[in-house]
């Protein structure tokens, strides 16, 4: 299957995609007036209230797990268990809470979080394990390790460039981290630019490993488990040695290295370079093409001659986390399944979202449906394969085979890619089913926070005893029902829809609106201002939205998409039609005011951009 990266074909047009720097956005709209009297809804009041909260708590747990120079204060350790990622995961999803509208202070303290995260994980060396010692950081990411883990370390630095602009660190960073995977770095000769392959499953700032990886490698430096809290189940060090016993097939491309090409979408949004871009087209393009040589089902494994399978025996279904791969855990005895390949969506998600073609999307939707046509009855009861090995296909679930349904409806919108997902409460929702789901997604959250701080507030461990991922848990911010309320956004990193997929960290923003406060002059909803997506569909959104202070009027700037990726036509609001025809609209809301509207968009018709709309 082959993609042109110069221009593709969306259900607006022609895309051209421009090599220039990032396309400015352009001035918003003259401001639409809503004076119209709302009374406050309930679900109003809870939003905001839930946001104000969440940010409190925010400086709560950073108090009590950080110290004043926002390092995390733990007992620092190599490991896919409880490694750097999980000491930056414990931050997870506070710049999305700043974009929706929590006080600036939860971006500042992000921000200082990631900074001194660099810097901590630079000074810290292993003892044992080759890759990390001279630093769990080289140049600040991860030396050598596999991108379930890697990823999950960049979710919050992917999200910082939607939250500011000019950051001329975050711009050097940026470019540099993708480099290490364009081919262009000299010392991380991590992509093979001419069988467009990533070399290794283990890679990062100083190149691929190109041999097998050892338990060791995966589990850190031996240490005594006693004082910790070991929250994947392991009693002692050797039990988490063990853990890691088969998980030697890691030379050659995986599946998995595709969540390298948020980078490249970052790079390109940040630095306006073409090249970041079309790196991560021929990349996913590769993939695609392994997919189609391998009826229709995305290899788990490549070998470094770029022969599928060559790094797996042969096994087009071999490797680490691949679909063969049902280690033993330790702790049962007991083997289980750890397909992870549904999470190499996300390299396809991010190539739609540069471009808007269909056909990515296409790849998932096959292998679906060659999935599908394995199903067999289990127990009087149709079920579908999750795993292939050398016996064929096995486990088995009941009814069909629905990983990754929900992100293929969402970016596609077709009805037919929505009857092919399991309804979920905010679907059920947006189909005017499930009313009362988006003031109890709000009180749910709001119990959570208490309860997540309660938690940290019986917490008995201390620097010494603490493992890095230990404070993930108790992180009291929840954006997921925020998200698809305030943006119509979905939370990749926990999609309602695959309750089996694994969850995953490091995406892109997908969302059909973003807010931009146009007083303050920076993205999130205005103070004091609601909104609740209640319907999308292919071609509109339609959302209410209010004003709670009575006294005075707020301004807002609503961008078509999370990157601006989608053209308003129009905004509907009562018995008027307002023409746009901009990826901007600008409002202003009365004291007090609020309205129903309906926005009508060519979605993924627009060049992404992070620039900021003008709000004047």
């Amino acid at each position: 299957m082959t993609f042109d990266r110069r221009s593709v074909l969306t259900g607006g047009g022609l895309l051209t995609l421009a090599a220039t720097m990032p396309a400015l956005a352009r001035a918003a709209t003259p401001e639409i007036a809503i004076d119209t009297a709302m009374a406050a809804p309930r679900w109003a009041v809870l939003q905001r209230h839930l946001i104000a909260m969440q940010g409190d708590a925010a400086r709560a747990f950073h108090d009590r797990y950080f110290n004043a120079n926002h390092e995390i204060e733990a007992f620092l350790r190599w490991g896919a268990n409880d490694g750097p990622d999980d000491a930056i995961e414990a931050v997870n999803d506070w710049p999305y809470l700043y974009m929706i509208g929590a006080d600036t202070g939860i971006l500042d303290l992000a921000q200082k979080v990631q900074e001194a995260h660099f810097a901590q994980y630079s000074r810290a060396k292993t003892r044992d394990v080759p890759m990390g010692r001279k630093g769990m950081y080289v140049r600040e990411f991860a030396p050598q390790m596999d991108w379930q883990h890697i990823s999950e370390g960049l979710t919050t630095f992917n999200q910082l460039g939607l939250c500011t602009q000019g950051d001329r660190k975050l711009v050097e960073r940026a470019r540099r981290f993708a480099d290490f995977y364009t081919g262009r770095d000299p010392i991380a000769r991590n992509y093979d630019p001419k069988l467009k392959l990533v070399r290794s499953m283990f890679n990062g700032s100083i190149g691929p490993l190109m041999r097998p990886a050892t338990p060791l490698d995966w589990a850190g430096d031996p240490f005594d488990t006693a004082p910790f809290e070991m929250v994947h189940g392991e009693t002692s060090y050797a039990d988490t040695l063990e853990h890691y016993r088969e998980y030697t097939e890691t030379v050659g491309d995986n599946p998995l290295n595709l969540h390298s090409t948020a980078l490249g979408f970052n790079a390109w949004m940040l630095t306006g370079e073409a090249r970041f871009r079309d790196w991560m087209l021929e990349y996913v393009e590769a993939w695609a093409a392994r997919a189609g040589a391998n009826d229709g089902i995305i290899p788990s494994n490549i070998g470094p001659d770029g022969a599928i399978g060559g790094g797996a025996g042969g096994n087009w279904w071999g490797g680490t986390y691949g679909w063969g791969f049902s280690p033993v855990n330790p702790v049962t005895g007991k083997r289980e399944d750890r397909n992870r390949i549904p999470r190499a969506i996300m390299g396809f998600m991010n190539a739609y979202l540069a471009t808007g073609d269909d056909r990515y999307l296409q790849v998932w939707r096959a292998q679906n449906a060659r999935i599908n046509e394995a199903s067999r009855k289990v127990g009087g009861v149709l079920s579908a394969p999750t795993m292939h090995g050398k016996d064929g296909w096995y486990g088995f679930k009941p009814g069909p085979y629905r990983f990754n349904t929900g992100e293929i409806w969402y970016l596609s919108g077709t009805e037919a890619d929505r009857a092919a997902m399991a309804p979920t409460p905010w679907t059920q929702f947006l189909d005017g089913k499930a009313p009362g789901w988006a003031e109890q997604a709000l009180l749910d959250d709001m119990e959570r926070v208490r309860t997540q701080l309660v938690r940290v507030r019986e917490d008995k461990t201390t620097a010494k005893t603490r493992l890095a991922d230990n404070p993930i848990e108790r992180n009291p911010v929840s954006v997921t029902a925020l998200l698809h309320q305030t943006m119509g956004a979905i939370h990749v990193a926990r999609p309602p829809w695959s309750p089996n997929s694994p969850n995953q960290g490091g995406t892109l923003l997908f969302a059909r609106l973003r807010h931009f406060d146009a007083d303050r002059k920076r993205p999130g909803l205005p103070e004091d201002v609601a909104v609740l997506v209640e319907a999308i569909d292919a071609g509109s959104t339609t959302l209410s939205l209010v004003n709670l202070n009575p006294a005075l009027p707020r301004r807002l700037v609503i961008r078509g998409g999370g990157y601006g990726e989608h053209r308003i036509e129009a905004v509907r609001i009562g018995g008027r039609r307002i023409p746009v025809g901009s990826r901007d609209v600008a409002l202003r809301l009365g004291p007090g005011a609020g309205a129903r509207i309906t926005l009508e968009m060519n979605r993924h018709s627009q060049q992404p951009t992070l620039a900021w709309p003008a709000m004047g």
